[in-house]
């Protein structure tokens, strides 16, 4: 259970300062992500950053007030109406796409842990639980894929200035205070990284899609990643261990012998063909000073899990959207996704979107994926 959140000191003040600075254009309210990490090992939820929404399609801001409806004044001469009376309205669709994307670019043991709304005091208070909690609810159910667990929404007020933070049950839609305080979190962490090569081969039945076949790939190769073994900085890892505080530290999986091959990999009854699905993943993890090794060693296979199914997900998505035209001016997404594999006569080969890591905060990184043909300046561009 959580009970205490610590930002990180240096980046969110002066993100307050930006918001709050005369020079930026005037808001009266505000909505964006938190990015952190929720700690296994502790009850503590660490902020490391706060990434606002940006506008819509339509340029539209993605938090905005919503007046109060006009009421008839009583007999005895009731106040009318004020902005204070005003309730923040959010563009739920929008901010949870905003989560899926930022949630593709994190790197392991970093998550998006909820919502900020930058508001008054009385815009906030006059904003139902309810419609809140949404919001907490569309980013866990766009980032993770189900709705249950904690997540954090941070109040940021303006006036009057002080930050509050609540925990968000998920499931319930429940919110509760919790403590917040500053602590200088990024310029602590330990950066553990790995470069995990992998091949996993597979058969292929009739008429399963593209997805079905991808997705049983990354099934096998989690399994093997859960089961291996880490060398950290060239030592067996054992929870006794004890490392220096240089980083970064080398991990490397030792991965087990296959004594056996599964059963209905053997048979040969109605399969299409052998899928080889393989390949490299450049894995970063970090790691706090009160949080244990084996933190870190999951934090890794964790994100090189979730880095493939990242690119999956990009290449799905490309597909989707891409126009229905003809076979010569489909993206290489689109022809990969409708190939129909059990009717191939021939060798087919399809490669999934390059991992690039790009400098953050404090000496961290994050992520984006580049596509065929993209370039490293396409990552400029899209920033």
């Amino acid at each position: 259970m959580v009970k205490a959140v610590l930002g990180d000191e240096e980046h969110l003040k002066a993100f307050e300062e930006t918001l709050a600075s005369p020079s930026s254009p005037p808001c009266q309210a505000q909505v964006g992500l938190v990015v952190g990490k929720l700690s296994s090992s502790s009850d503590r939820a660490l902020v490391y950053a706060l990434l606002p929404t940006p506008l819509t399609d339509a340029a539209a801001p993605a938090c905005s007030l919503r007046a109060a409806p006009k009421s008839k004044p009583s007999k005895g001469g009731g106040k009318a109406p004020s902005s204070s009376d005003a309730s923040l309205d959010f563009d739920v669709e929008w901010i949870s796409e905003h989560a899926r994307q930022v949630s593709r670019m994190l790197l392991g043991g970093m998550s998006v842990m909820g919502a900020y709304v930058w508001a008054s005091e009385a815009s906030f208070k006059a904003t139902s639980p309810a419609v809140l909690s949404q919001v907490i609810r569309a980013i866990c159910q766009a980032c993770y894929g189900s709705a249950s667990g904690v997540r954090l929404l941070v109040h940021i007020s303006y006036s009057p200035r002080r930050w509050a933070c609540r925990i968000c049950e998920v499931a319930s839609g429940s919110l509760r205070p919790c403590d917040f305080k500053y602590s200088k979190l990024l310029a602590s962490l330990q950066t553990f990284r790995c470069t995990y090569n992998f091949e996993i081969r597979l058969t292929s039945v009739q008429a399963e899609p593209f997805k079905k076949i991808i997705l049983k790939a990354i099934s096998h190769l989690t399994e093997e990643v859960q089961n291996a073994r880490a060398l950290v900085d060239g030592q067996l890892f054992s929870e006794e261990m004890n490392i220096s505080t240089e980083d970064p530290h080398q991990v490397d999986f030792l991965v087990p012998f296959k004594n056996a091959v599964p059963v209905e990999e053997c048979s040969l009854e109605g399969v299409a063909g052998l899928i080889r699905f393989i390949g490299s993943v450049s894995a970063l993890a970090y790691l706090g000073p009160k949080e244990s090794i084996s933190e870190a060693i999951s934090d890794l296979k964790a994100d090189i899990v979730t880095s493939l199914k990242s690119r999956l997900d990009i290449i799905l998505d490309e597909a989707d959207d891409g126009p229905a035209t003809a076979e010569v001016e489909k993206s290489p997404s689109q022809k990969a996704t409708q190939v129909i594999f059990h009717e191939l006569r021939e060798p087919y080969s399809f490669s999934f979107p390059r991992r690039v890591l790009i400098p953050w905060l404090s000496g961290t990184y994050v992520c984006d994926y580049l596509q065929q043909p993209e370039t490293a300046e396409w990552i400029a561009s899209r920033k």
